[in-house]
């Protein structure tokens, strides 16, 4: 990964606001809030020596059953440089983080997987609509609640019936 000023950079820019993360798999990664998610990217790409002007993906974690239970973990590349980066930020139920649409167009369509999936809501969001599954779908399917067979419904008769109150309902396709 990257130059060899990035976390002295990272810590003068912003303090201890964000968190060295480590090298997991040999990429620096820097753990931050969802209140500064955004500033952070936006540094990240607009930054001459970093940057970082291709979001590779983004893509959510279900840590249950602790507190701050989803993550949002997103990668980024410098294409000048040939670096990459990860930042991850934790969010509690129901998720929500800031989009960062505004810092890269193609967030919309990684943003809405996530939110898909895992049900993360990203505040600000252009177009927060499912993008793989039918807008009646009920749940999350990426969720560790929820169930492995899917709830029971017309195109689903194998799935497990629906409870008053499963907690990887909240939101079913909902904003």
């Amino acid at each position: 990964m990257g130059g060899p000023n990035l976390r002295e950079r990272i810590e003068r820019r912003f303090g201890g606001r964000v968190r060295d993360g480590g090298l997991p798999d040999g990429m620096q990664t820097f753990l931050v809030d969802p209140d500064l998610v955004v500033e952070l990217c936006r540094f990240f790409k607009d930054d001459p020596e970093f940057r970082f002007d291709f979001l590779s993906d983004i893509c959510g974690v279900d840590h249950y059953p602790e507190d701050d239970r989803f993550e949002v973990v997103y990668h980024l590349y410098s294409i000048a440089f040939k670096w990459r980066v990860r930042i991850k930020c934790r969010s509690g139920d129901p998720p929500k983080v800031p989009s960062v649409v505004g810092v890269w167009r193609t967030a919309n369509w990684h943003e809405r997987e996530t939110y898909d999936m895992y049900g993360i809501v990203f505040e600000d969001h252009p177009d927060l609509r499912r993008i793989y599954m039918w807008d009646e779908f009920e749940g999350y399917p990426m969720r560790k609640d929820f169930p492995v067979r899917g709830y029971k419904d017309a195109y689903n008769p194998f799935g497990e019936e629906k409870t008053a109150a499963a907690p990887s309902d909240t939101g079913g396709g909902e904003r």
